[in-house]
């Protein structure tokens, strides 16, 4: 870091270095940790189906081949960013990637439903140690100031450039090899990052002395898990049902009494000082809200190109690249931005372009044109949340001590997590209400349709919100602000 290490954080690299080839293989270590992370959400859709063919899943249990790794991921994480100050965060890196890895290996190889099933919550638990010491070991690489604006938004554009890969990989490795590539492709990435992390890295921590705050870790990992689960059961079960409300209710009970332990524990696993920061309350849940709309966008574009154009999994991927590249672009021009016109204002543009191209996409008929119903408001929807990201990131760590950074990147990771599964959940049952058990085109359409309305209505919504809260470009502490 640009500073002297004081007792409490070590500095990742000396100063010297930080615009060394050594900090940028730090950057680019982080950041395949980060895409592989991203990657796995939604790699596996399109090879569903031959998951099902060969392992003789039911549809429940095809479900539970993405719930598992959600649910694993969002409740553990908080867990992973407080392990990774107390233990060190290129410990914990490795850890988790060693986990993520590992999982790969025995997904790939499963006999069983029920293997691959375990597999993939054991890879999700990989993720949630490994995501949040990826933005923390960026952001101790690289000095405050905009040369850090700039990392952090290539890890939000290298993060989002994973997820809108997912069906294009998935669906040709799908098609050209096997479904069982989809998990074993992790495997000599992960086994050539660790390496390059284990020569590259060096160790930080807090160096406070503190313990991890089992109870704590309990609670709030069984808390976010129960409200995962209960959310992914309305795809299933519907809002009202018992199987959806009661995992929900205990879930949030149980985050309750989370918030009492920590208020009076002496070492809590999360402060409830770190709320008291504008940018990082602000931040975290204008990322949840925008996160609702931005994961449901690539499962309905992909459904739709499949489902009402007749696309292949393979073809339905090619038709997404442009709006994967134009994720990236948002994300990378968010920084000169910032500089500019501020964090805040930056994030308000971007979640209205976004909504631009929710509205756009709204208008989908079923005998669209790829030109007008998926090249057109995918490269609008996707540039806005690229926009969007990167200055929320920087806010939300931005206002963390550096006691608690692997923390405050677990929290952010965890905002983005929970607000995907909330909104796929949501947009989910809307499409279907409008659908109303249709399964011909037209009704599909307007059951997507009405999703993308909603969607509409969601950014605009996170669009006041971050205007109204966030802090003010005079009041930021970032560089580029």
């Amino acid at each position: 870091m640009a500073q002297a290490p004081s007792d409490v954080e070590q500095s990742l690299i000396p100063a010297s270095a930080a615009r060394s080839s050594r900090t940028w293989a730090v950057i680019l270590a982080a950041c395949a940790g980060q895409f592989l992370v991203v990657l796995d959400v939604s790699v596996v859709n399109v090879a569903l189906p031959s998951m099902r063919a060969d392992l003789g899943l039911s549809t429940t249990g095809l479900q539970w081949v993405l719930n598992a790794y959600s649910i694993a991921f969002a409740g553990f994480m908080l867990l992973g960013g407080r392990a990774a100050d107390i233990f060190g965060r290129k410990r914990m890196f490795l850890v988790g990637l060693g986990l993520f890895t590992a999982a790969s290996v025995a997904g790939g190889l499963a006999q069983e439903g029920w293997q691959l099933l375990a597999a993939r919550a054991v890879q999700g638990l990989g993720a949630a140690v490994l995501a949040p010491a990826t933005l923390t070991i960026l952001t101790a690489a690289v000095p405050p100031g905009p040369a850090r604006t700039r990392a952090i938004g290539t890890w939000s554009a290298v993060g989002a450039a994973g997820g809108a890969a997912g069906g294009l990989v998935g669906g040709a490795l799908t098609d050209l090899l096997s479904w069982r590539w989809v998990l074993l492709i992790n495997v000599p990435v992960g086994a050539l990052v660790l390496v390059g992390a284990a020569i590259w890295l060096t160790e930080s921590r807090a160096g406070d002395g503190r313990r991890l705050d089992l109870p704590g870790a309990v609670l709030v990992t069984g808390g976010l898990a129960a409200v995962a689960y209960g959310i992914v059961q309305t795809e299933e079960s519907g809002w009202t049902a018992p199987a959806t409300l009661l995992p929900l209710l205990c879930g949030l009970a149980v985050l309750g009494v989370f918030v009492a332990v920590e208020a009076r524990t002496g070492a809590p696993l999360m402060p409830l000082k770190v709320f008291r920061s504008r940018a990082v309350s602000a931040a975290n849940v204008a990322m949840l809200v925008c996160g609702s709309a931005s994961f449901a966008m690539w499962f309905f574009m992909t459904v739709y190109a499949q489902n009402v154009l007749d696309y292949t999994p393979f073809r339905a991927g090619l038709a997404l690249i442009p709006s994967s590249l134009s994720v990236i672009v948002g994300s990378k021009l968010a920084p000169r931005l910032m500089a500019k016109a501020g964090a805040r204002n930056v994030a308000v543009i971007g979640a209205l372009v976004a909504a631009t191209g929710f509205g756009w996409q709204s208008r989908m008929t079923a005998d669209g044109t790829y030109l007008a119903s998926i090249l057109g408001p995918g490269i609008l929807m996707m540039a806005g949340v690229g926009l969007a990201a990167t200055p929320l990131a920087s806010l939300a760590t931005s206002g963390a001590a550096p006691g608690d950074a692997g923390l405050v990147s677990g929290l952010i990771n965890t905002s983005r997590t929970m607000g995907g599964a909330l909104g796929l959940a949501v947009l989910s049952t809307v499409a279907a209400a409008r659908t109303a058990g249709g399964t011909n085109p037209e009704a599909l359409t307007a059951g997507y349709a009405l999703a993308f309305r909603t969607g509409t209505g969601v950014l605009v919504a996170a669009a006041v919100l971050m205007l109204l809260w966030l802090p003010r470009p005079a009041h930021s502490s970032l560089a580029g602000d």
